[in-house]
């Protein structure tokens, strides 16, 4: 039997599937995503979490019935959601023998190579060490920025993973959704629509298949994926949209099988390697 290849994988969790449709925690889920993961790690792949949900959990938990629209409180909602989401993450990932830290990022961390060259050795140090890092936008900083425009360098966690990806040279993306995968048309409303399974270059026609936002509890389409799939691609990363109902295709996905849609990564040129450990 040949041995699996061991990978540096980011994995990106939507609200919608952290989330129920009353907008409070998905325990069950949650506890699935921790399992599957820290299993990934045990079979020697180096792991890497991008998280939403910090808004829509903090909106709950503060008796919001619907996405707050002001700034101000998207912020304090943040800042609450923030804190229970990694107090749960921290609880069940110790479950599985697995520690994890927090990230929270802003533009400029990315966008300014100095920062970027700090964060990237702080990845690399955590990995080394056998953590999983858990990653998401500074929303109560950035926020502001973001939604006045004068800062669009990340927007969504959608965007943000396939950075995250491409800094720490990543082998595979993975978005985690409430949908199955790139379609040729909207499944919600054509039947007869179809699962498009691999994807390698980001075109016009593509582009005009994607839709808008989903639920109320979060905010990225699937033109945000296509924008991130371009982002990863060009940095030789393959990334994969799937539904987060089935965590355990994760592994399956990870040894190359046909899981959601597959945007294929375009090979590293000569004298680019990845900055990926392979010894972990």
């Amino acid at each position: 039997m040949t041995e699996q290849k061991q990978l540096r994988i980011v994995v990106k969790v939507g609200t919608s599937t952290l989330t129920h449709d009353t907008g409070r925690l998905n325990l069950h889920n949650m506890d699935r995503l921790a399992r599957t993961l820290s299993d990934l790690w045990g079979m020697g792949h180096a792991v890497i979490l991008v998280s939403s949900g910090a808004i829509a959990i903090g909106a709950a938990k503060l008796g919001m019935t619907t996405r707050p629209t002001e700034l101000r409180y998207k912020q304090a909602a943040a800042a609450v959601g923030q804190c229970t989401m990694m107090h749960l993450y921290d609880k069940f990932f110790q479950e599985y023998n697995r520690s994890v830290s927090q990230i929270l990022l802003t533009g400029e961390d990315v966008d300014t190579p100095a920062r970027a060259d700090h964060l990237l050795g702080t990845f690399e140090a955590l990995l080394e060490l056998g953590i999983i890092p858990v990653v998401n936008e500074n929303d109560s900083v950035s926020a502001a920025e973001i939604e006045t425009g004068q800062c669009k360098v990340l927007g969504d966690n959608d965007t943000l993973s396939a950075i995250v990806a491409r800094l720490v040279g990543a082998d595979l993306l993975v978005l985690l959704s409430d949908i199955d995968g790139l379609y040729d048309s909207d499944p919600h409303q054509n039947p007869e629509a179809r699962l498009i399974r691999r994807v390698s270059a980001i075109t016009p026609e593509l582009r005009a298949m994607a839709g808008g936002a989903g639920t109320w509890r979060g905010t990225g389409g699937m033109l945000t994926k296509l924008t991130a799939a371009e982002t990863a691609m060009a940095a030789g990363v393959d990334m994969v949209i799937t539904n987060g109902a089935n965590m355990e295709a994760l592994y399956d996905i990870a040894a190359g099988r046909d899981v959601g849609t597959r945007f294929v990564g375009r090979p590293a040129g000569a004298g680019e390697p990845k900055q990926a450990l392979r010894n972990l």
